[in-house]
């Protein structure tokens, strides 16, 4: 199953996703919340509405992050080995770890499918990441790798939009990946069952057209179920939380020449058996 967080003019509401279009959970469910509809364990009895009629078409709403307000967001650094050498290849100070580099990032600066990503002026180096975006179901603390994915409710499409210039200004990253509204997250959550294996999946960056980064989640350096059992054992876990897993090479730094994304631009997200996250980019 799909789902979304949306806006049909009358505030944010959660939809199932059909053939047909969108039904309404919030109209036909009483669902005001995709986090807590995760938390109260009630994502499989939505399957009852399926094959429900649609009460909106895809193009009719305004889409939203998928999950608004995740008690968590976290990220992972350099998690493909083409990308770590393609930073170090940079001269940026990187080196292959024996643990998932973790940051944090906030809600504020997610956007939905097809809202506008925002180019601030204080930064010029405005990069993109296509990343899986994994949901967590069932929360917890110092979870076994072995159980980790039974943890997963859903995954998503996430551009981890990155001022550079504002990355780089120490060793710490966190600068850089929290100005408000420079990621992507969506369109939806497609639910685990539909993914049985996390990583076998195609993944991609299309900027205005062109491919930029092309990979496979396989070539992961910590798969999804080490970075779920890591970071319980920092953080306990909360359903709706979002773990960003990483990119892959090709990002705009590492190219010759760069390239950074520019208002006008659009910047795309494919990822197989999820779906195509579409941003594009505003200045604001």
């Amino acid at each position: 199953m799909k789902f979304i967080t949306y806006d049909a003019g009358n505030g944010a509401r959660v939809g199932l996703v059909n053939a047909a279009g969108i039904v309404d959970l919030t109209k036909h469910a009483g669902v005001n919340s995709l986090r807590a509809l995760i938390a109260d364990g009630k994502v499989d009895a939505m399957a009852a509405h399926a094959d429900a009629a649609a009460d909106h078409a895809l193009d009719d709403v305004s889409f939203l992050p998928v999950i608004p307000d995740p008690v968590h967001i976290w990220c992972v650094g350099v998690n493909y080995m083409d990308h770590l050498q393609e930073a170090i290849d940079a001269g940026l100070p990187r080196s292959k770890s024996e643990h998932p580099m973790i940051f944090g990032r906030y809600a504020d600066t997610l956007v939905g499918h097809k809202e506008n990503m925002m180019k601030s002026p204080v930064f010029t180096k405005f990069d993109y990441e296509c990343e899986l975006a994994v949901i967590i179901g069932k929360g917890g603390r110092h979870i076994a790798k072995e159980d980790a994915l039974s943890h997963v409710a859903g995954y998503s499409c996430f551009n981890e939009g990155s001022a550079r210039d504002w990355q780089y200004h120490t060793s710490q990253v966190v600068p850089g990946k929290n100005f408000a509204k420079t990621g992507g997250f969506g369109p939806w959550m497609v639910t685990a069952d539909e993914i049985p294996d996390p990583q076998v999946l195609d993944i991609s960056t299309v900027l205005n057209g062109e491919t930029l980064q092309s990979a496979n989640t396989k070539d992961m350096i910590f798969d999804v179920a080490t970075v779920i059992a890591y970071v319980s054992n920092m953080s306990e876990l909360q359903p709706g939380d979002v773990i960003a897993s990483g990119t892959p090479s090709g990002v705009g730094q590492s190219r010759e020449p760069q390239v950074f994304m520019q208002p006008g631009d659009v910047c795309e997200i494919h990822i197989e058996n999820v779906g195509t996250l579409v941003n594009e980019i505003a200045e604001g």
